[in-house]
């Protein structure tokens, strides 16, 4: 009676194994993934009644690859509009050749300034520039700058106090960008540095910034 139910219970578990990896479950699982649009319309997203105040799931993964082909060129925004790209989201340089004419300035990340003493600035993330990019989207867009991000590697708050303090570190640290925007044939930069403030004893307020605008042009 023992060696019966072990035998049994032996069968009912191969049996649920069976069921669970069954290739009818399997093709049943794969026919539940929603379907894409790879395809681009010839109506915008209001003429296929997309702009909507409840979406549904469904019709997001199914059109969020499909654009209109003839509205790509098209701006309805007068101000500025500024685009980041990031060398680990690669669709990003595809939206900046394609979709260009809608921004004013896009940002690639990819630089980063480092001190290395005073008066003294490294920049770095040169391996990322992509010049071949750089010309698509300029030939794509006539209009648009492209204005690389440039964060501040290592700077401790004594550093951004020493630079942005003294009108020498300014004019060397302004020098020394510009001779790479020229040389690099950036239309300018994106500076970051209050984010990276943030988790620094002292409060931003107590740094020599002045007015926390900066304007940067390579002319």
């Amino acid at each position: 009676m023992r060696f019966l139910c072990i035998s049994l219970s032996l069968a009912v578990i191969c049996w649920l194994a069976e069921g669970t990896l069954s290739k009818t479950d399997a093709k049943k699982a794969a026919t539940k993934k929603m379907e894409e649009k790879t395809l681009h319309s010839d109506k915008s997203v209001q003429d296929r009644g997309l702009v909507v105040t409840d979406p549904k799931a469904k019709d997001i993964i199914l059109e969020h690859r499909s654009y209109c082909s003839k509205k790509t060129k098209e701006r309805h925004f007068s101000g500025d509009v500024l685009g980041y790209i990031t060398p680990w989201n690669s669709h990003g340089y595809d939206i900046a050749k394609i979709f260009g004419n809608k921004f004013t300035l896009i940002s690639p990340v990819w630089l980063q300034v480092r001190r290395r003493g005073k008066e003294r600035f490294q920049f770095t993330g040169l391996h990322d520039v992509d010049k071949g990019w750089m010309k698509d989207v300029r030939k794509n867009s006539q209009n648009i700058k492209i204005v690389p991000r440039i964060l501040f590697d290592g700077w401790s708050y004594h550093d951004f106090e020493s630079v942005f303090g003294s009108e020498d570190e300014i004019e060397e640290l302004s020098k020394s960008m510009v001779l790479l925007a020229k040389n690099e044939n950036f239309d300018g930069f994106v500076v970051e540095v209050w984010s990276q403030l943030g988790n620094q004893k002292q409060t931003v307020a107590d740094l020599p910034f002045g007015n926390p605008t900066l304007k940067f042009h390579r002319d």
